[in-house]
């Protein structure tokens, strides 16, 4: 089981670079654990892409239905105040934008603080970083 991001979610909706190596992570643990609003933010890069001239209107509609499906399957971390408390922490301690730090504070509560052990999937640089410094195992390992 590992705490996948929105950048490591995307690109099992859309083909993008990364596509192979998340579909790979995923078939070896199909268990995904996610922060709460990763779905809306899922939501908002699939409306991006779909403004791209290199998605057709038929591929933004398999993309939603593959993020529909990944929904159905995650667990998703819920907002509450010890989570609220965790990202003002995180916040303090990382140069972070509030929505990585959410992130990491989601992937903190799951991990019940031991990291040690505990994988968190990412492609956003900013979140590797604080990740493996709050001692997280990042995948993929090569960017």
């Amino acid at each position: 089981m590992k705490f996948w991001d929105t950048s490591a979610i995307v690109p099992l909706c859309v083909h993008e670079p990364h596509s192979t190596t998340v579909k790979k992570l995923l078939t070896a643990d199909k268990s995904i654990i996610v922060w709460w609003g990763t779905r809306i933010e899922c939501l908002c890069a699939l409306t991006r892409h779909a403004k791209s001239p290199d998605l057709t209107a038929s591929d933004a509609r398999v993309a939603r239905r593959v993020l529909n499906t990944l929904t159905q399957a995650w667990a998703e971390i819920q907002p509450n105040e010890p989570l609220r408390y965790r990202t003002e922490r995180l916040l303090a301690v990382h140069a972070l934008p509030a929505t990585i730090a959410l992130q990491l504070a989601a992937a903190l509560q799951w991990s019940g603080g031991s990291t040690t052990d505990q994988g968190i999937v990412t492609f956003d640089n900013r979140l590797r970083e604080a990740a493996h410094r709050e001692g997280f195992i990042v995948l993929p390992e090569e960017v």
